[in-house]
């Protein structure tokens, strides 16, 4: 739902241990995801959840239309980055049928699951989702975590979405969106995409025989995110759905993990703060980029799957927690 994208539906694809040998030997690995301290309270757990929510977020994290090595994924990502963050984190607010909903026909359903953070924190919210939608051409299945950071640091944001529209057919977007002009700030292009070597992931992936570049659709989606975004399409052989679940299992789990990690260390908990002219100058900037988000990538999608009441119940609360 980060990005349930219109270009989602319009693509031209009928819309673990760590296996991977790091290429940064001096560093080690991340893929488990150990907690390294936010701030000192960061081990303190997080507020008591009311029982709706916690249903809610139990059935977000069934991901119950995918294969068990891209369900494991996003449930370490999601329980990595809570575990990691839980500190910044209110419960999830969000009324019981917007955290699950489904269209008339219950040929579309899906789930939304958004914990927004306390204030004054790094951490703006952060959303996870899942889409499964019966179309004429088979089942397009979405799955997605995204998290936004406040305007008191300008560190780059997360997302990670996946959109399968076959068993052997996937599309990866994971990236750290920026959040100041990367021309005029080379430091920060220095710091967080040069340093970070987050390149090198690309790289790897696409030596894979079965990936290769994907293009977005949306010229908005393309000039949103970094020049280090992973934007793949992941195609394995009619009926080799054994080969794609490896790739997703040894391969994309230890690099979104690797992702995540370094987002974790470097944006999230990196202890980078603005001052209050500069922090009113992206909160401009952040809610043009969430009310985009809005417009572009859900406000036409979500009527067509789920129809005008559902489309509209589930805008009206995600406009309310990003505040636009």
């Amino acid at each position: 739902m980060a990005v349930i994208s219109a270009h989602s539906l319009h693509s031209p694809f009928s819309t673990s241990p760590l296996l991977l040998r790091s290429p940064f030997p001096s560093s080690p690995p991340r893929s488990k995801l150990a907690p390294i301290s936010c701030s000192p309270s960061s081990s303190s757990p997080s507020p008591l959840m009311a029982p709706q929510s916690e249903d809610g977020r139990k059935r977000f994290m069934e991901f119950p239309y995918v294969s068990a090595p891209h369900r494991d994924l996003m449930v370490d990502l999601f329980s990595a980055m809570e575990s990691r963050l839980g500190s910044y984190l209110l419960p999830c607010t969000l009324p019981p049928d917007v955290q699950y909903y489904h269209n008339q026909g219950s040929t579309a359903l899906a789930s939304l699951h958004i914990r927004s953070g306390l204030k004054p924190s790094p951490i703006d919210f952060i959303l996870g989702s899942w889409l499964h939608c019966k179309l004429p051409s088979g089942a397009l299945n979405i799955t997605s975590l995204s998290a936004y950071l406040s305007p008191s640091t300008d560190a780059p944001n997360f997302l990670m979405e996946l959109i399968q529209s076959s068993p052997t057919s996937l599309v990866l977007i994971l990236d750290l969106p920026p959040r100041k002009d990367l021309v005029l700030h080379p430091e920060y292009l220095q710091t967080f995409y040069e340093d970070t070597q987050i390149d090198e992931y690309r790289k790897i992936l696409e030596k894979i025989p079965e990936v290769r570049p994907y293009s977005s659709s949306s010229l908005y989606i393309r000039c949103a995110v970094s020049p280090t975004a992973i934007l793949v399409c992941i195609e394995t052989e009619p009926g080799r759905t054994e080969r794609m679940e490896e790739i997703v299992r040894d391969h994309v789990s230890a690099i979104a993990k690797e992702v995540l990690g370094i987002w974790l260390d470097r944006c999230a908990c990196g202890g980078r703060e603005m001052g209050e002219t500069d922090r009113a100058h992206l909160a401009k900037r952040d809610r043009v980029f969430k009310s985009k988000t809005i417009e572009i990538d859900l406000g036409s999608s979500l009527p067509r799957l789920f129809g005008q009441e559902v489309a509209t119940r589930v805008l009206g609360a995600m406009r309310e927690v990003f505040s636009i």
